[in-house]
């Protein structure tokens, strides 16, 4: 049987695949050609990341699909009940990626609050005139350790950032409107781990009590963090937002950054991906990424190992 990784899959898990003994078809497909390519070619699984896309339309001209993948946790680029309702299986990678998101959480979180952001746009074009202007422009940061971070969503992400913040020395706060009570376990190198309880609060709390807040919360039809939100959110708190373009209310964002009511942002996702809103990308104090949480060598080790198990055990 074939596998259409359309955008992409690790050497690992085409390891797996073709031990496994299938066919794995790396080929990028342009959406538009895609549905012609996978009756062409009998392809029996699609596994997709967040280029492309799986909807209706595909799912009907498709019979011969059996599995639909995602390489990650979100699946709002899949119609994921109708091709359950079809008879597809419809599979995911919700831990693969966890640690990795959670590592580009506090990336951005340890660059907005030493000015790493903006010094990295500034030191190349004036670090050589303006030296020491830069130094004393840059030397007002402040630490982390005894800080509170607010978790916005504490399922496997949200836990993997509480980990790295309880690390850290941070004080961890969330909010979840499914979980009442979480159970964090820190492990340490030699084998040693700590376990902390952390009761579930109000959203309006956590806005109120938190130097940090950071989005782990899958894509919504309104945002969660707009105008009225970020209202009640302490002067010169910060926020990350690692999760779904969408969340974030940016015209709300881009005026409470120009207002001071937030020092800084780090964004790794947009509401217009993949051609981010101009405002959003040249304001001076949004931490950017383009949408690359899950994008280390082992998260995506374990997101084509992880695949390649489900799908063997489904179809084999």
């Amino acid at each position: 049987m074939k596998v259409l990784a359309n955008d992409g899959i690790s050497q690992s898990g085409i390891d797996a695949l073709t031990a496994g003994g299938f066919e794995v078809i790396t080929t990028k497909v342009a959406q538009e050609q895609l549905i012609g390519y996978i009756n062409e070619n009998d392809i029996a699984v699609l596994l997709v990341r967040s280029a492309t896309t799986a909807r209706k339309e595909l799912i009907d001209a498709c019979p011969g699909l059996k599995i639909i993948g995602r390489g990650g946790v979100g699946m709002d680029n899949i119609d994921v009940t109708y091709g359950l309702e079809k008879g597809l299986r419809v599979i995911n990678t919700p831990a693969a990626s966890s640690a990795s998101v959670a590592e580009l959480v506090f990336a951005h979180l340890y660059g907005g609050v030493r000015f790493l952001y903006d010094a990295n746009r500034h030191m190349p074009l004036d670090g050589d005139s303006k030296f020491k202007e830069l130094k004393k422009s840059y030397a007002g940061g402040s630490e982390l350790r005894g800080k509170t971070l607010g978790i916005i969503g504490i399922g496997r992400i949200g836990l993997e950032v509480a980990r790295i913040a309880l690390g850290c020395g941070m004080k961890v706060i969330a909010s979840d409107s499914l979980v009442d009570e979480a159970t964090v376990t820190v492990d340490f190198f030699d084998g040693r781990s700590l376990s902390f309880d952390i009761n579930t609060i109000p959203i309006s709390t956590l806005l109120k009590e938190s130097d940090f807040i950071s989005l782990h919360v899958p894509a919504q039809k309104e945002c969660v963090i707009g105008r009225k939100e970020i209202e009640q959110m302490k002067d010169g708190a910060a926020i990350i937002n690692a999760a779904r373009g969408g969340v974030v209310d940016e015209v709300a964002l881009i005026d409470a950054l120009d207002s001071g009511k937030i020092s800084f942002a780090g964004l790794d996702v947009f509401e217009n991906e993949p051609t981010p809103a101009v405002k959003v990308l040249m304001n001076g104090n949004i931490s950017l990424s383009p949408h690359i949480g899950a994008a280390t060598i082992e998260a995506q080790d374990r997101i084509g190992i992880e695949l390649a198990e489900q799908i063997i055990a489904i179809l084999k």
